[in-house]
């Protein structure tokens, strides 16, 4: 939802408040930054006193900070709203995770993960639609979406108040060395090196494929919606019923690894095609292979995490994920300097077979197949 209610609509935000179309990219990742550096240290606090009493605050200040970007006259002030909105997305990510991790194991576990990132990307499905459709009317309409949070934070509160623990009576001792230990495994590192990356080359799509297909199709607002849209169809379906029965025919890596491909190849075939429907289809399908590579990261994390910090290294992944995210701009957006928008594209699926490689880098890793 952060990313992307407002990318729909950032056409029309960088016309209106007149904003360099290099910097414009920042809007849409600006709070990923925030979401890595507060995702950590949220997950360790919600190890310590409950991700409840950590959920409900963040979802509160999302609504705030998110909707108030509606208001913001300029670049700068509203590049501050985004990243206040990612403080608080940190807060959602962290112990939504820690909930997950405490309420399931084992193969349970893996399932909850897949689950949660089919629907990740079901509403990553709904609220582009959403942002496209209101922001038709008017951009800072999109913003307003954000204030769904307001009456979650209560569902959350009132679903979990009763019968869920939600707090520990404390870490263990020595419970910050035990975490740097863990995040210097050499197979934990690559597998959040390999989250960030995967980020880098999803946020490709959401951040360009607008910018992109308006500049050489004339597309606007709903229908930029509809293809962001679409590329989460397929990856909901396969997150949630065939990422887990895949990995388990060829591997946690292999699975991985065709997922990148496949990314890949239709971020290679985007700039080919001049025909929406075909565009829609390369979308969904480069949702098919996210949708495969993302749920078996974080399970193959999960697997390696020790019980006691599972919140912990998963919000770790959270914030090199959402690095990722703020990263993409930058380092993929200086291509806007020196070539066609369409090179962008080019670069995000070097990108995704360098990754897809990356996993087979030989590296001692536990818990494999678990």
């Amino acid at each position: 939802m952060a990313g992307g209610i407002v990318s729909p609509v950032l056409p029309e935000v960088v016309e209106q408040l007149r904003i360099d179309p290099v910097l414009a990219g920042n809007l849409v990742s600006m709070h990923c930054l925030t979401i890595a550096l507060f995702s950590p240290p949220l997950g360790i606090w919600a190890d310590k006193i409950g991700p409840v009493r950590v959920l409900v605050p963040s979802l509160i200040l999302y609504a705030l900070f998110g909707s108030a970007g509606a208001l913001m006259p300029g670049f700068w002030s509203l590049l501050a709203t985004r990243a206040l909105l990612g403080a608080a997305s940190g807060g959602i990510a962290a112990a939504s995770l820690g909930l997950l991790g405490r309420m399931y194991e084992g193969e349970a576990r893996s399932q909850a993960i897949a689950y949660a990132s089919s629907t990740l990307t079901i509403t990553g499905m709904i609220f582009p639609l959403l942002g496209g459709w209101v922001g038709s009317i008017q951009w800072q309409f999109a913003f307003y979406l954000y204030g769904l949070a307001l009456p979650l934070g209560l569902l959350v509160f009132l679903a979990f108040a009763a019968g869920q623990p939600q707090q520990t009576d404390g870490l263990p001792t020595g419970i910050s060395n035990q975490l740097g230990q863990a995040l210097r495994h050499p197979a934990i590192w690559r597998l959040l090196l390999t989250i960030s990356l995967a980020s880098v080359v999803m946020y490709a799509v959401v951040i360009y494929a607008p910018l992109y297909l308006r500049e050489t199709l004339g597309i606007g607002a709903p229908l930029n919606g509809v293809i962001l849209a679409s590329r989460a169809v397929g990856a909901a379906v396969v997150s949630a019923l065939g990422a887990k029965r895949l990995a388990q025919s060829i591997t946690l890596e292999g699975a991985i690894a065709m997922g990148f491909g496949l990314m890949a190849a239709m971020l290679v075939t985007i700039p080919l095609l001049r025909q929406f429907h075909w565009i829609l289809l390369a979308a969904l399908l480069f949702g098919v292979g996210f949708g495969v590579v993302l749920p078996n990261l974080y399970s193959a994390l999960a697997n390696l995490a020790p019980t006691e910090l599972r919140s912990s290294v998963l919000a770790a992944g959270t914030g090199m994920g959402f690095l990722g995210q703020f990263l993409s701009p930058i380092l993929l957006g200086q291509i806007l300097g020196i070539g066609e928008l369409a090179w962008f594209f080019y670069a995000a699926a070097g990108v995704a077979i360098i990754s897809g490689f990356l996993l087979f880098v030989p590296v001692q890793m536990e818990g494999k197949g678990k």
